[in-house]
């Protein structure tokens, strides 16, 4: 069985191909509802239709870029001519309608922008202010949004239940079954009139509605779990400023003239027009598929709406929202493209696939031995062109078997199985901080046999201060509220750099009270300059800002050009890795606040305080600045060398609670734990000691030296390597590369920033960060760490296995189910030339193990234990041989139990002579089989512990599945008799049944113990 699904039903769980997911489509067969089957599945023509939308706007874009160039040349002394504002815009205080904003954006139109005054005229006309923003009084807003819209785009109506009840009765198998039921209304009425005729029909007829209206609400059920999942995936927040304070804003809340500030990995929440901004590089792929950055300035101001900002930084006017995007309307193409489906979801159609077909098989030789049987007699009796109303009743009793085997037999419920173990899963993960993206992620995560994590913010808390300094050549400990002693021009130096060299910024919030935009280790230095009696506004205003050069995790430093007051010249400040930035130095400040050359001991001293601080586990940052003689163009990248060193500050970001313990538990799980880290080696090194990752055993290298090794090295070295510091994205991508590739391990990585996208993409599970995360990170990953924690990366690896785990334990359940339900009326067909279990109790017991035993199985919460199992890989075997033994053993005992019934029953219960021991017996036998599959529900709970009991009060969901299937059985033998073929039992006989099927569980226990098997 596993050759055969390897073969034919293998599936990547990230980036499948079209040719991939229509494949093993085309490989699927004896499908009894396609609807339900393939309703949580991409939705490929759907797909399809987003990329030609894809094409369009690439096309419209590469023409309206072209027309735009030609129009730059005769737009001087144009003026607005054609253009009238339409009455309502005007009422409400616009001069300008959401369609001439659209068609400026999507034609790029630069000609139609220089006719309304640019960037700074049509923020004139959406009555807003460039460095106020818009006023946030609620009727004005009330009226942009009445006038311009919202920025949501159309989504696809969520399903009713109703629909989920038509769906579910797409069952082809449950279609034939109302047919037969239809016809045996028809002969039994006109045969044994009212009511008495009606029974056998009716009783299909009401074992069709409950299963349709108990699929169709475990379905509901499910969509609605999807639905609240897809909400939180959209939570995205900008920075916006509005009545002139600086904010985080939901993107679904931007209106036309709301000022947004865009940094590197952000996405573009709306159409827009650049106002001001350095640098800024727009990549367009997910809108038009071309991989080439858009260079955005003055000339190209336009931004368009779902974008990513791959570097630089700027201020944007939002001029169009929602379904005015081309973004929006791709948008609502995509989302119904659907999830690709998991691997486990194809493989366990495989699974359908092939049981279906030897179903298909059983089903039509039991239906041809039935049918013989009716032959045979009427040959005997030579009637055999004589039919009355009970042969046809007869013969359509035994079609109704046959299909009724063919709905037993095809496990349509093990791919939804593991949808609904996926959902609860997801459901469960969010609520331990976790945001699962894509399914498979969730699946793929319990494989996982390598994870490798940043340090900053991750492994440690990411709230960071400045607790050491070296300025001026001397270090000191930095104390809050306690002042220096710096003498004055280093001071001065330092707070230029501190203010002007940042991607933060200080501000005053609605209340008054002064807060700190910006990454952590920002907030840490202009902290730091705070504290050193520095004013933030006012340095800003001193010096004028030329050009910046964002922080680039190649490069490993961020770098400004200011313009000096005065007629200063021009200054480059530059800060970032402390042995790279000192690298760059050949000057600088001493004690007593004087430059001086930076010569080899001065040099050696400023290392070994970089190694100091470092080997204390802080993260250390240099700062520097040289003068500029011959000025800078913009395209100039600033100089990298000939640098003053100011100084070197030491960061405190501790450990996180816990992380060490987490760690633990990951080796013990057979997962390897490796840090990969921007910082200096030392600090690296310190960390991962306290976090439990650096053993003696292990490596620790820097991403230099890993990228120059030749691959015979890389071979020997990665599987040693366990921290590596100094490392480029690129050093974090060939190392997953190789671990995945070479070493065939399911790698999980974390990411944050813009550049680890590539790694994210390549790994198995892409986990990015939720706080620190930019929205390029969180585009590229699988799941979203929402605290940032690297215990919640390990309790999603824990909630992987468990996914795993209960697929397994749903398919033993009802792989056996299968087995024992075919050959019992296969057999029985053959020997007795009588199905023992009818159409009705065939049904019953399909929904016992479809639908209600998926619910009871599929969502039981993890345990401590998995993670004490190595993990499955990624050659696993799914049916595994321990899953074999448990079917096997089961399946055994059932044939023995219901043979030995139809052999010996009547004798045993003292049947004989009896006018109903026939239908008696009969009833013994179903309800025996009914209590079997009961009492292996609960031996399934676990597939190796032979005490099964254990936690089972803690699962509501188990215990009420269970329990409303015993109260239904009860029903149905003493009270529903007449529908389903039974009779009321005696309470010796009741207790019998019970007994028989609780026996499975000790058989169960034996099997585990005497059979021992390598899991």
């Amino acid at each position: 069985m596993e050759n055969l699904l390897s073969e034919n039903w293998n599936f990547e769980s990230k980036h499948a191909t079209a040719e991939a997911l229509q494949r093993w489509r085309d490989r699927c067969s004896v499908v009894k509802n396609p609807k339900r089957r393939f309703r949580f599945t991409a939705n490929i023509p759907k797909r399809n239709e987003a990329s030609e939308m894809r094409k369009t706007n690439k096309e419209k874009l590469r023409i309206a870029v072209l027309v735009s160039k030609a129009a730059i040349h005769f737009v001087k002394g144009v003026h607005l001519t054609d253009y009238s504002v339409p009455k309502e815009v005007e009422a409400a205080g616009f001069q300008i309608c959401a369609d001439e904003l659209a068609s400026i954006a999507e034609g790029h139109d630069v000609k139609k922008l220089k006719t309304h005054g640019g960037a700074h005229g049509i923020a004139a006309k959406l009555a807003t202010s460039p460095t106020t923003g818009l006023p946030t009084g609620a009727d004005a807003l009330n009226r942009r949004q009445q006038i311009y819209g919202i920025n949501k785009f159309e989504e696809v109506q969520s399903r009713s239940f109703w629909l989920f009840v038509y769906e579910a009765l797409h069952d082809m198998t449950l279609m034939i079954l109302a047919v037969c039921a239809f016809f045996s209304l028809i002969v039994g009425i006109a045969t044994e009139g009212w009511p008495s005729g009606a029974h056998d029909g009716l009783g299909i007829v009401a074992s069709i509605l409950l299963v349709v209206f108990v699929t169709a609400t475990s379905d509901y059920r499910q969509s609605l779990q999807f639905k609240d999942l897809d909400k939180e995936k959209k939570k995205i927040s900008i920075q916006v400023t509005r009545n002139g304070y600086r904010q985080k804003l939901s993107i679904y809340e931007l209106l036309p003239g709301d000022i947004v500030h865009l940094a590197i990995g952000d996405q573009v929440p709306a159409d827009g027009l650049f106002l001001e901004g350095f640098s800024v590089l727009i990549d367009e792929s997910s809108l038009t598929g071309e991989s080439e950055p858009v260079i955005i300035s003055d000339e190209n101001p336009f931004l368009l709406s779902g974008t990513k900002v791959q570097d630089g930084s700027c201020k944007m006017l939002v001029t169009n929202v929602g379904m005015r995007t081309q973004w929006g309307k791709l948008m609502a193409t995509l989302t119904e493209g659907g999830d690709d489906e998991t691997p486990l979801q194809v493989k366990l159609n495989g699974v359908a696939t092939v049981i279906g077909k030897i179903g298909l098989f059983f089903a039509i030789v039991t239906f041809a031995v039935l049918v013989q049987k009716i032959f045979i007699r009427k040959l005997q009796d030579g009637t055999t062109l004589i039919w009355s109303g009970d042969d046809a009743l007869e013969l359509l009793e035994y079609f109704a078997v046959a299909v009724t085997i063919v709905v037993v037999a095809v496990p349509e419920g093990l791919p939804l199985a593991v949808t609904l173990s996926l959902a609860f899963a997801m459901k469960k993960m969010m609520n331990d901080k976790a945001l699962v993206r894509h399914l498979a992620a969730c699946e793929t995560m319990g494989s996982a046999t390598s994870i490798c994590s940043d340090k900053t913010g991750t492994l440690t808390t990411n709230h960071m201060t400045v607790v050491k300094s070296c300025i001026g050549m001397t270090v000191s400990d930095v104390v809050p509220g306690q002042q220096q002693q710096l003498p004055g021009p280093a001071v001065e130096v330092l707070l230029q750099s501190i203010f002007n060299n940042t991607a933060g910024e200080v501000v005053v919030n609605e209340e008054g009270k002064r807060e700190i935009l910006g990454t952590p280790t920002e907030t840490a230095i202009l902290e730091f300059g705070l504290s050193l009696g520095g004013d933030f506004h006012m340095e800003r205003n001193t010096c004028k800002l030329v050009k910046i050069e964002p922080f680039n995790s190649t490069k490993k430093r961020m770098g400004v050009v200011l313009e000096l007051p005065d007629q200063g010249g021009l200054r480059a400040h530059t800060k970032g890795a402390s042995e790279i930035v000192l690298a760059a130095c050949d000057k600088a400040i001493d004690s007593n606040g004087e430059v001086v050359p930076l010569d080899d001991a001065s040099r050696d001293y400023l290392t070994e305080t970089i190694d100091q601080f470092a080997n204390e586990a802080l993260r250390t940052l240099c700062l520097a600045y040289t003068d500029l003689e011959n000025g800078v163009s913009a395209d100039e990248a600033i100089p990298s060398s000939g640098f003053t060193c100011i100084g070197i500050v030491g960061i405190k970001d501790p450990v996180r609670p816990g992380v060490r313990e987490s760690v633990a538990l990951c080796r013990s799980a057979g997962v390897t734990v490796r840090m990969v880290t921007g910082d200096n080696i030392n600090t690296a090194k310190a960390i991962a000691r306290e976090c439990g990752i650096l053993t003696d055993d292990g490596i620790a290298i820097e991403g230099p030296v890993f990228r120059e090794m030749s691959l015979e090295q890389l071979q020997e070295v990665i599987p040693k390597i366990q921290v590596m510091a100094r490392s480029s994205p690129l050093d974090k991508h060939t190392l997953v590369k190789h671990l995945r590739t070479t070493f065939n391990e399911v790698v999980a990585v974390t990411g944050d920033g813009t550049n680890d996208a590539p790694a994210l993409h390549e790994a198995d599970i892409g986990l990015a960060m939720g706080i620190a995360g930019t929205e390029v990170a969180k585009e590229s990953a699988d799941v979203i760490i929402l605290d940032d924690n690297f215990s919640t990366i390990v309790t999603v690896a824990k909630w992987g296995r468990s996914v795993y785990v209960n697929i397994q334990k749903f398919v033993q359940f009802q792989l056996t189910v299968n087995i024992v339900a075919l050959v019992v009326n296969f057999s029985s067909a053959c020997l007795t030339g009588s199905a023992p279990l009818t159409a009705v109790q065939l049904l019953w017991v399909n929904m016992i193990m479809d639908t209600l035993g998926a619910l009871a199985l599929a969502t039981e919460p993890p345990n401590e234990a998995l993670m004490t199992k190595t993990p499955v890989g990624r050659k696993g075997n799914f049916i595994s041989a321990v899953m074999w033994r448990n079917i096997l053993g089961q399946s055994l005992y059932q044939f023995f139990v219901i043979w030995f019934l139809q052999a010996y029953g009547e004798s045993v219960f003292k049947l004989n002579g009896s006018s109903n021991s026939g239908l008696i017996l009969n009833t013994i036998i179903f309800n025996t089989f009914v209590f079997c599959q009961l009492f292996n529900e609960v031996n399934s709970r676990d597939m190796e512990k032979i005490n099964v009991l254990e936690g089972i009060l803690g699962n509501n969901v188990f215990v009420t599945v269970l329990g409303s299937t015993v109260v239904f059985q009860i029903v149905i033998i003493e009270y529903l008799g007449t529908f389903a073929n039974t009779i009321p039992l005696t309470l010796v006989q009741w207790f019998v049944c019970v007994f028989i099927g609780f026996l499975s569980m000790p058989i169960a226990a034996g099997v585990k113990k005497y059979i021992p098997m390598d899991s």
